[in-house]
């Protein structure tokens, strides 16, 4: 479970590929837990943006400093791409890798392996190729492989963006659960309907910088930068 007293400071953070920022300077304070999504038309900065919060992208100029070592961070954290990477093992293997790292007894990992295969609905596919799931279940299944952890924070990239409603819903459904159980989550979409159903916070990105951010009911309803109020408007932002 997360420590409301877990935070993260960004001061001046700049991000440059070939001579050009891609984000930033960027100064953000995030404290706290609940469900953070970022948002933001393409080429915004947002995956960079989650990327650096993770400690996965070199960062041109700035600092990102957490209220613990960078490296205690890091380990009570976990990270989900748009397209899951998936080991070349069983389902088993897959939610069992990252106990194994931890050390944890068989006993132990092979009853979490249990839970969450039972909460993903594979149950009867624990001995399955898991590269041969459809999309939906290798997402639910690299969404599981990260929560099999009890990380503090949880970082999505689009874990929606190429699923069906039903995937998209019963993703939804363990999101909630997550943070209702005390993790932090902090994730990209582009999918507004979903922003409005998971978010308490909205960090808004436009051109690499941070145009916006406050409390989902205030940013939806009354958002106060022209790019935001252009983004939600349905508007090409430029």
């Amino acid at each position: 479970m997360v420590s409301q007293d877990l935070y993260a400071q960004l001061r001046g953070v700049v991000v440059r590929r070939r001579g050009k920022a891609v984000l930033g300077p960027i100064d953000l304070d995030l404290s706290g837990g609940g469900f953070t999504v970022v948002l933001g038309p393409n080429g915004a900065g947002k995956t960079t943006f989650l990327r650096v919060l993770h400690g996965v992208e070199r960062i041109t100029s700035g600092s990102v400093t957490w209220s613990e070592p960078a490296k205690t961070a890091q380990q009570g954290q976990a990270y989900v791409f748009q397209s899951p990477i998936m080991l070349r093992r069983s389902v088993r293997a897959n939610l069992a890798y990252p106990l194994q790292l931890l050390g944890l007894p068989k006993t132990e990992i092979a009853a979490r392996v249990a839970h969450w295969a039972a909460r993903i609905g594979l149950s009867a596919a624990l001995d399955f190729p898991a590269p041969r799931l459809s999309g939906g279940e290798q997402q639910k299944l690299a969404l599981a492989r990260a929560l099999i952890r009890r990380p503090d924070t949880l970082f999505l990239d689009e874990p929606c963006a190429n699923l069906d409603g039903r995937s998209t819903r019963e993703i939804e459904e363990i999101l909630r659960e997550a943070t209702q159980a005390g993790a932090r989550i902090i994730m990209t979409t582009h999918d507004l309907g979903q922003a409005r159903r998971l978010a308490d916070r909205v960090l808004f990105l436009n051109n690499g910088q941070l145009e916006e951010q406050g409390a989902a009911d205030n940013f939806f309803t009354a958002p106060k930068s022209p790019g935001a109020t252009g983004f939600l408007n349905g508007d090409i932002i430029e």
